[in-house]
């Protein structure tokens, strides 16, 4: 059986809204449990490991899987995030590597050393399409992939539009690009990027010729990660982030209630799973 599995993220609700209020713990977990999500991921970039470890009881008595996004600053620094995420729980590690070689030719080695790793700990990496780390352009990331058959990504491609300035529609070439990240695929994350901002307001009218886009690339790497897979649990994971991601008027307030819009890509997807075939 395979299986769609939406995530909200603690960075996410930290702040969760334009009340600016920073929720406790305990809360945050149940609301993200009421809200009907399958977990929470913890992000080592946005949190210290003692915030990570006080929100992991809160996580595991709501009965939601925790997700461990990994910020990297060395190479072997991987290695206690992959031991916390295997003893945790977590699916998988999603990598933001904050090593990040000049060169193509320079980062082959430290993906591989990352993945072989990965093997010894006994759990799953996943390579995030990401600004400001190793996978930071996406012209880069391609050649990765071309050189390193098993290196497996986590698709936040949120990055990548805003990373070329990809002017919309989307050229077929372009397209193809994309698509080639999609392949190699195995969780896919929320977020609606345009050509100058990487978070935008899934609601606001000026917007909806990138929301679109986003449900077709969505759907696209769905349907891709289900010809690929017979079974398992696929992730997609809404990480709508706080200010500076989110945008703000002169008062420093956001724009947009980021919760809803959150619920909101969730429902987006589940009915993209649905439509796909849903469980089998």
């Amino acid at each position: 059986m395979r299986k769609l599995k939406v995530f909200q993220s603690l960075w996410a609700m930290q702040p969760h809204d334009q009340s600016g209020e920073r929720l406790p713990l305990d809360r945050v977990a149940g609301m993200v449990r009421d809200a009907g999500y399958d977990g929470l991921a913890l992000d080592f970039g946005a949190f210290d490991v003692e915030t990570v470890k006080a929100a992991l009881p809160h996580i595991q008595r709501e009965g939601l899987t925790p997700l461990a996004v990994a910020f990297p600053k060395s190479v072997e620094e991987l290695r206690d995030t992959l031991k916390f995420a295997r003893d945790c729980g977590s699916p998988f590690v999603d990598v933001v590597g904050q090593v990040f070689p000049l060169t193509v030719e320079g980062s082959i080695p430290v993906i591989r050393r990352w993945i072989e790793m990965a093997d010894q700990e006994g759990m799953p990496v996943q390579f995030e399409t990401h600004r400001n780390c190793i996978t930071n352009d996406l012209f880069t990331t391609l050649s990765l992939l071309d050189a390193i058959p098993e290196m497996r990504l986590g698709a936040d491609l949120s990055h990548y539009i805003v990373d070329r300035e990809f002017m919309h529609p989307l050229t077929a070439q372009q397209r193809g690009w994309l698509t080639r990240c999609l392949q190699r695929s195995d969780s896919f994350q929320g977020r609606v990027g345009g050509r100058q901002q990487v978070q935008l307001q899934i609601d606001f009218p000026q917007h909806q010729k990138w929301v679109d886009l986003f449900k077709e690339l969505w759907a696209e790497g769905l349907a891709d990660w289900r010809a690929r897979n017979e079974s398992g649990d696929v992730v997609f994971l809404c990480e709508l982030g706080p200010p500076e991601y989110a945008m703000t008027g002169p008062d420093g307030r956001e724009l947009s209630n980021r919760w809803e819009e959150a619920l909101k890509l969730k429902s987006i997807v589940e009915g993209i799973w649905s439509d796909l075939g849903g469980d089998v």
